[in-house]
């Protein structure tokens, strides 16, 4: 199982391991991390589950849509490393991310 380092808002960091094939939003909600909204559920209509993804796996991540961006361009914490975690599914490439829950708008 691939295992994901999470920092919550407070700076605190947790690994925690996720099932291949679900989503990383999934994964930080089932684990607690209740700053992760995730009103949407996932569909990609909110941007409740952004976070700040580890540069070193920028490539690895699917291909960001239109839609997710114009999403996240409604944030005043969008950076280059900006995802919604909704739209990436946990694969073994992934073991050992590090996420960052971005600062709620």
């Amino acid at each position: 199982m691939p295992t994901i380092n999470v920092i919550d808002r407070s700076g605190t960091s947790k690994a925690v391991e996720a099932a291949e094939g679900v989503s990383l939003m999934e994964v930080i909600r089932d684990e607690g991390f209740d700053e992760l909204l995730a009103l949407c559920g996932g569909c990609c209509s909110c941007a409740t589950c952004h976070v700040h993804v580890d540069p070193a796996f920028a490539g690895k991540l699917p291909e960001m849509t239109e839609d997710e961006s114009d999403l996240l361009d409604g944030s005043d914490h969008r950076d280059a490393n900006s995802r919604l975690s909704c739209q990436i599914e946990m694969t073994a490439d992934l073991d050992g991310i590090t996420v960052t829950i971005a600062e709620e708008d």
